[in-house]
């Protein structure tokens, strides 16, 4: 990964630590499309539903869309990482 890119997600990763609805919804999508990561659905959905909560339309949206992709136990997971991310910010 370029070094921009790791720049990019750790700006986006710091935001997303104080709770910004749309630094929330940028890490979902940079997982969900692999923009300069792995793609990864489950931290994906986690993202989308962490902004979702935060009144994210779109993020709620692209976390149904998701979720007809994942498996439910991968949905589950996303859901775990979610709530645990909740705990701790």
């Amino acid at each position: 990964m370029a070094r921009v890119q790791i720049e990019t997600l750790e700006k986006f990763e710091l935001a997303a630590e104080g709770g910004k609805c749309d630094a929330l919804y940028d890490l979902g999508l940079i997982y969900s499309t692999g923009r300069g990561v792995e793609v990864d659905l489950v931290t994906a959905h986690k993202w989308f539903n962490l902004a979702a909560v935060r009144g994210s339309e779109p993020a709620r949206h692209y976390r149904t869309e998701l979720a007809h992709e994942m498996s439910p136990a991968e949905v589950a997971e996303a859901q775990r990482q979610a709530r645990e991310w909740l705990a701790s910010h």
